[in-house]
This record gives structure tokens, C-alpha cells and sequence, in this order.
């Protein structure tokens, strides 16, 4: 009996722990997809002067709409793709919209400004997803979270002065304050956009979410690149090796679209994007292996200090914040609600449910 007890204790005690490990490990599998992504534009950019981005995510909507649009077209009921279409497609039109500009603005702004500006303000995503969260999600944080914030912020902000004091701070920035506006134009509808993709597969589904971006984006880029990129795209000098990058891009890329979704719907937008601070440092490591970079141990203790920070974000759960008037009327949609006499105005409560996966037949509802 009392070796039955320590076992279960022991089960109780490493979940919480396994739970930490996957979600961390699964933050560094999209951080490696990104890591890919950079490499081979660089390659592409840098040695054979193909400065394709709407081209490059084209490819990307491409897959995901021959994937996903066709998945969704085969279902039958309510899941099918025609009936998505008739409730929220204008939905999805104007995701898809921020979701290609938010690609473009950021790629486009390594022509005006500085690597280490790029690297500055991208990280503007995480307040905007926190934001939008607290307020459209309903989402509530801990102090935890918000130290846990501010320590990532602190590695990406060491990782970046390492950069200055090595002398990597690359990109000519001759349009600076162009360059740093499109950026946190871009970061800005990264976070807007990551805020409904985790609203999406956590209420309706991740092969909805990405059927849908698959059919407007490669609708829309496809538009974009007719417009805007089809003389560079005449000029890229095609062989076999430039078509390997563009296959490992997209590949790479559809990785990314498609293995995101199931992280958010474990975690949360804010984790994610605190997970992919580590992208740089594993493009920075590649670097020293083929593009001659400098080396300092900075970059080490920066890495440290951005997996600690993810360490205690997730470390504790979020709560999700619910009126439990508009909770009722939903659970009875179908049954009218009789008012009940009260001794005075009902005043709204809040009720607060843990976003881990925790086993409960009902959440506790209280009215006040």
C-alpha cells in the first residue's frame, strides 16, 4: 500500500516537470524552424541576390492551401470549407491580410535599418500579445509572468549589446526610422495575429485555422507578388541550387505554419513568442560554422538567461477571466433563463479558470 502511495506521489510530482520539459523543448523545435528560415533567406539574399519575400511566402500559402483548403474541402457537416466560408470568411479574409503584411514589413526592413534594431524591436510582439490577450482572450498573469517577461527581454537585450561589442551589427541603416517603423509596424500584426490563431485552435481547430490561411494567403500573395515582385523574380539567376533553398524555405516555413498551432493550443501566444527569442542565438551558433562570426561567451549567458526567464513564465498557469452571467447564457442557449429575485443590483463577478489541462467535470461558477 505504501509503495502504491509513492508511486502516485511520484507520478503527481514529474508531470508538472515533463509538462515544463515538453513545452520548453517544443518552443526550441520552432526555434530551430526559424533558425532554417534564416539561413536559407540569407543564402538566397546574399549569394545569389534573390530578394523574393512575397515569392518565398507565396510558396509557403501554396502548401499549406494544397494541405489544409483540400482537408477542409473533403469533410463533410459543418466542418466542411464551404460552410466555414459562409459564416466567417471575412474573418479570415482580414487574418490572412495581416498575416502576409506582417511577413512583408518585417523582411522588407532589413533594406533601411540594422540587424540589431530588427532584432530590438521585434520583441515589441510580446507586450502586443500580452495586451491583446488581457483584453480579448481575458487572460490574467501572475507576478511570475511578468518577471519572467522581463528576464527574456533582458537576455534578448544582452544577446543584442553582445552583437554591438563584437562588431555584428550588421545592415547599413540608411533609412533608420523607416527601417525601425516596420518593424514594430510588422511586430505589431505578428501579435494580432498570433492572438487569433491561439483563439482559433483552441476554440475551433488547427486544420481550420491553417485551411484558411492557406486559401486566403496564397490568394492574396499571389496578388502582392503579380504586383510588386515579378521583375526580381525574372532576374533570380535559377539553377538547381537556388531551387534546393527555396525548397528548404518552405519547407522550413510550412513546418513552422503547421507545428505552431499545436504549441499555442498546449501553451499560450506569449509563450511561444517568449520561446522564439532563442531563434537569433541558434542563427547566431550556425554562423560561427559558415559565415565566420565572432564568438563571446556573452552569447552563452544570454541564452541562459532567455531559457530562465521561459523557465518561470511557464512555471505557473494563467487564468482566463469569465463572466459568469455570460457563461450561464451560454451553457443554456437552448433553454430560456427565469430571472430570479435578488436583494439588490447584481454586480458582475469574475471567475478565474486555469488554463492548464486539468481534469474537472464542471467549473466552479459563482454569482455575486
Amino acid at each position: 500500500m505504501g509503495s502504491a502511495l509513492t508511486q502516485a506521489a511520484g507520478v503527481v510530482l514529474r508531470t508538472p516537470l515533463l509538462e515544463l520539459l515538453v513545452t520548453l523543448a517544443l518552443g526550441q523545435v520552432l526555434s530551430l524552424l526559424i533558425c532554417g528560415i534564416g539561413l536559407t533567406s540569407k543564402y538566397l539574399a546574399d549569394d545569389y541576390h534573390a530578394n523574393t519575400p512575397v515569392f518565398q511566402s507565396f510558396l509557403n500559402y501554396i502548401l499549406l492551401f494544397l494541405v489544409y483548403t483540400t482537408t477542409l474541402a473533403v469533410r463533410q457537416g459543418e466542418e466542411n470549407l464551404l460552410a466555414i466560408l459562409k459564416r466567417r470568411w471575412w474573418k479570415y479574409m482580414i487574418l490572412g491580410l495581416i498575416d502576409i503584411e506582417a511577413n512583408y514589413l518585417v523582411i522588407k526592413a532589413y533594406q533601411y535599418t540594422t540587424l540589431t534594431s530588427v532584432q530590438l524591436l521585434d520583441c515589441f510582439t510580446i507586450p502586443v500579445v500580452l495586451l491583446l490577450s488581457w483584453f480579448f482572450l481575458l487572460v490574467r498573469y501572475k507576478a511570475v509572468h511578468f518577471v519572467g517577461v522581463g528576464v527574456c527581454l533582458l537576455g534578448i537585450g544582452l544577446m543584442v549589446g553582445t552583437d554591438v561589442l563584437v562588431g555584428r551589427q550588421q545592415g547599413l541603416g540608411d533609412h533608420k526610422l523607416l527601417g525601425d517603423l516596420l518593424v514594430l509596424g510588422g511586430a505589431t500584426l505578428y501579435g494580432i495575429s498570433n492572438v487569433c490563431e491561439e483563439f482559433i485552435v483552441k476554440n475551433l481547430s488547427r486544420v481550420e485555422f491553417l485551411g484558411m490561411m492557406g486559401l486566403f494567403g496564397s490568394f492574396f500573395s499571389g496578388i502582392q507578388l503579380a504586383i510588386m515582385e515579378h521583375k526580381e523574380l525574372l532576374r533570380v539567376p535559377w539553377d538547381w541550387q537556388i531551387g534546393l533553398l527555396y525548397i528548404g524555405f518552405s519547407a522550413c516555413m510550412f513546418g513552422l505554419y503547421s507545428f505552431m498551432p499545436v504549441v499555442i493550443k498546449r501553451s499560450s501566444a506569449t509563450s511561444v513568442n517568449l520561446s522564439l527569442l532563442t531563434a537569433d542565438l541558434y542563427s547566431l551558433f550556425c554562423g560561427l560554422l559558415l559565415f565566420q562570426y565572432k564568438f563571446s561567451g556573452l552569447y552563452l549567458l544570454s541564452f541562459i538567461i532567455i531559457v530562465l526567464g521561459l523557465v518561470l513564465y511557464t512555471s505557473s498557469s494563467t487564468y482566463v477571466a469569465q463572466d459568469p452571467r455570460i457563461y450561464k447564457q451560454f451553457r443554456n442557449a437552448g433553454h430560456p433563463i427565469t430571472d430570479t429575485p435578488t436583494l439588490g443590483p447584481l454586480e458582475p463577478s469574475v471567475t478565474y479558470t486555469s488554463l492548464r489541462q486539468e481534469i474537472e467535470e464542471e467549473p466552479r461558477i459563482r454569482v455575486a
